[in-house]
């Protein structure tokens, strides 16, 4: 009897502006699938499993073999890619196993990572969450001898020096102060310590905002929101390393624009496709799981049941 081999891609569920796939990234990426979207994706925003030293059920690779792993994505991802598109992938921090010494690996990884992908490096952004809990736990909670690492880094690469972007996409709340420079007309010009020298019209010119730093600061603590209450219902366990949405709204602003294509090979609960949804932006999710799949569609329940 001939054996029936079960497609190593399948079609998981389709939005009016994306589609998730059940693939493992690898899988998806060599398919003929992947090759429709060949030179089409303006964004690859992702965050791969970290090089934790303990094993997840989510999947994680450690030590060597994950900077092997994650090289091996380098080829793929400048094929999906525009010619102005942007990646941006989020590394955690690695620990030396058994050790209260921090581990390059994360850092050895993405320099791997860029340089099998020819991949400009065009900034380096740090997302702070302060509501994350102590860790690691054997360092901060139990000896009290390390501080609670409280942040990840975000590295937004691409083949262009000139990738597509504008910050006048992210532009923040003016200050008090600002607002009250605006009003007023009347600043405190002349050469500064620093050798600077400011003009009298320099701070004048109202653009509408304030333009961020590359220090994001976003919370992940509503443990009421709309995907989590999705899952509840539905006795689904939540991802256990959900990212911010309002981190995967900024660089989908920053790096595109309405109507362009946004891609996560490691899509988890499916934060990008939500957040690409809320922008207007198309979108193609891969995930192997079925269980954070299912959870997933969660996020998209409340524009469902309003149309």
């Amino acid at each position: 009897m001939t054996k029936i081999l079960k497609p190593k891609v399948k079609l998981a569920y389709r939005k009016r502006d994306g589609v998730m796939y059940q693939a493992l990234a690898e899988d998806f990426l060599a398919s003929r699938v992947a090759k429709r979207y060949a030179g089409k994706v303006q964004l690859i925003f992702t965050s791969p499993p970290f090089p934790l030293n303990r094993k997840k059920n989510y999947g994680n690779f450690q030590q060597d073999e994950y900077i092997r792993w994650l090289a091996k994505f380098a080829a793929r991802f400048r094929t999906l890619l525009k010619k102005k598109g942007s990646i941006v992938v989020e590394m955690g921090n690695a620990w030396q196993p058994g050790k209260p010494l921090m581990s390059t690996l994360a850092l050895r990884a993405l320099l791997r990572l860029q340089a099998t992908g020819r991949f400009n490096l065009c900034q380096q952004f740090i997302a702070y969450n302060p509501a994350r809990l102590p860790g690691p736990a054997e360092w901060v909670n139990v000896r009290r001898i390390r501080v609670k690492d409280a942040y990840t880094h975000l590295w937004w690469m691409s083949p262009s020096a000139h990738p597509k972007a504008s910050n006048r996409r992210v532009l923040v709340p003016y200050s008090e102060s600002m607002n009250d420079l605006l009003l007023k007309g009347k600043y405190n010009a002349g050469k500064r310590p620093s050798e600077h020298k400011i003009g009298q019209k320099s701070f004048f010119k109202n653009n509408g905002g304030a333009i961020p730093s590359n220090v994001l600061i976003f919370s992940n603590t509503n443990s009421t929101d709309q995907y989590q209450k999705y899952c509840r219902r539905r006795k689904l366990d939540p991802h256990p390393a959900r990212m911010p949405g309002s981190v995967a709204e900024f660089f989908i602003k920053l790096l595109t624009t309405e109507g362009d294509l946004v891609f996560d090979p490691f899509a988890g609960s499916n934060t990008t496709g939500a957040a690409a949804h809320n922008l207007n932006r198309r979108w193609i999710g891969v995930e192997i799981r079925r269980d954070y799949i299912a959870g997933s569609k969660g996020r998209f329940a409340a524009h469902e049941k309003g149309r």
